[in-house]
């Protein structure tokens, strides 16, 4: 064998010997890599119950701190499905730099702008300890370019950016251009830049003419009734045995399930009425097994929480003292302890007296030179049986004019008409303590409904010290 056989062996046997060594090695970081991450899924799963199948999609998909990511992920579903708390995790346990952004706050682009760019300064001087000035931003074009000088700067080095924007189907009413942006945005800024999406509804709703990437889609199912049940057992006071709020759960969950399934509500509604189902075990009236006792005790407490599902209209405080009756009138629903604007209660009193007085009465009540003409011609009527009860034939329809006069006669001081009544108007509107009907034509004036009970104005009207009797036409000469 001559020489230069001998040595193309030799180096063809290094080579091997470097080939296997390369990829021993290789494999060596991939095992290790993939135990820490197998590491950090374990962690994240004792925290975040049932979403395996998310948090591995997105383990592989953010990866390192230094690695490149795809430039937007879409993440859809229902309210209280773990969306926010499994992100929060992971960039907690992976130290990723990220920014959340609520787009309810945000709720126009100068604002969104400044907010990201404001954030992203802190992260980039949290360890240089450099003096941060408030940066000001109004257009687009400024924003790409100073998002540019931090996430290319050397500061920053190369690790990817997070930029979380929460309930992101405000973006549909905001500029234009503004979601094509955010959706491209590791393109126009040449950074590694990942832009994640969190909403509760479908990608297919933000489509809007062009330029319009698509995302990465993840979807968060809802919780399975055993989910709920297991998750809500988590929050089991240490005073009462497990099995005993394991069983108050599943009560719980057979009231509401069908028409509640947002785990954040029904965690509230179990949290509000456990010390009343516990009441005959603290009273030493029952032990932890007499089920059909405790059941008789918070049955009727259960029907007054039904009607009030996902409304929040009184603090936990309130509901306990309208519970037990010390808080407004006995009896009640907690529509009647609503905290209204000074003014609003005048205008939903006013709007009650429109809906349910017949107009030609107005001059009896609100004008004090015909009250008593007025009044001897109500009187002759109820003598002839000619009245007949508002209440029975339900609330009707008033112009605005009508109620504004009511609204000036009834409040006590001089109101200057502005548009802040009007405002408050309208959210009584969206409260659906009044309906509006719409107008024949643009320049009639609206019409609107009362839609509350007699009961709950009676109860405003107590809080204001206003004698609701001498204005309603039923009452008089009652």
């Amino acid at each position: 064998m001559s020489n230069v056989q001998i040595k193309s062996k030799n180096r063809l046997i290094i080579r091997g010997i470097l080939h296997f060594v390369y990829y021993f090695l290789f494999d060596l970081l991939l095992i290790a890599a993939m135990e820490v991450k197998d590491a950090v899924f374990d962690e994240i799963l004792d925290k975040v119950l049932f979403r395996e199948k998310q948090v591995s999609t997105l383990l592989n998909l953010f990866n390192t701190r230094n690695s490149f990511s795809c430039g937007s992920i879409f993440i859809y579903g229902h309210t209280a499905t773990g969306k926010n708390y499994v992100l929060e995790t992971l960039f907690e346990k992976l130290k990723l730099p990220n920014i959340f952004v609520n787009c309810v706050e945000c709720f126009n682009a100068r604002l969104m702008f400044e907010h990201i760019l404001n954030q992203l300064q802190q992260i980039v001087n949290k360890d240089h300890n450099q003096d941060t000035e408030f940066i000001r931003c109004d257009n687009m074009n400024d924003f790409i370019r100073m998002m540019k000088k931090y996430v290319t700067a050397e500061s920053f080095g190369k690790e990817t950016l997070f930029i979380v924007m929460d309930k992101c189907e405000r973006l549909r009413d905001m500029e234009v251009n503004l979601l094509p942006t955010f959706l491209r945005l590791n393109e126009l800024t040449g950074g590694n830049i990942c832009v994640v999406f969190v909403s509760e509804i479908i990608f297919e709703k933000f489509r809007q003419g062009t330029g319009v990437r698509e995302p990465f889609q993840m979807h968060f199912p809802d919780y399975s009734k055993t989910e709920l049940l297991e998750i809500m057992c988590l929050d089991a006071p240490e005073e009462h045995p497990k099995e005993f709020y394991n069983g108050y759960c599943q009560l719980l969950l057979s009231v509401f399930h069908n028409v509640c399934r947002d785990l954040k509500e029904l965690r509230h509604l179990a949290r509000l009425n456990f010390p009343k189902y516990c009441e005959p075990i603290t009273n030493k009236e029952a032990n932890y097994s007499d089920v059909k006792k405790l059941w008789r005790n918070i049955e009727p407490h259960l029907r007054k929480a039904m009607s009030t599902v996902f409304l929040h209209e009184v603090s936990s405080s309130q509901w306990e003292q309208v519970r037990e009756g010390t808080h407004g009138v006995k009896g009640l629903s907690s529509y009647s302890t609503v905290e209204l604007p000074f003014y609003s209660k005048y205008l939903l009193i006013a709007a009650y007296l429109a809906s349910h007085n017949p107009a030609k009465t107005d001059r009896q009540f609100f004008c004090k030179t015909t009250a008593k003409k007025m009044s001897k011609r109500a009187k002759v009527a109820a003598k002839t049986g000619v009245k007949t009860s508002s209440q029975l034939k339900g609330p009707h329809q008033f112009v605005l004019d009508r109620l504004m006069a009511i609204f000036y006669s009834i409040v006590d001081e001089k109101v200057p008409a502005s548009a802040v009544i009007l405002s408050q108007l309208s959210s009584l509107v969206t409260l659906r303590f009044l309906s509006q009907a719409s107008a024949n034509d643009q320049l009639d004036s609206p019409k609107y409904k009362c839609l509350v009970s007699l009961d709950l104005v009676k109860a405003i009207a107590r809080q204001l010290e206003f004698d609701l009797g001498h204005y309603l036409y039923d009452f008089i000469n009652q």
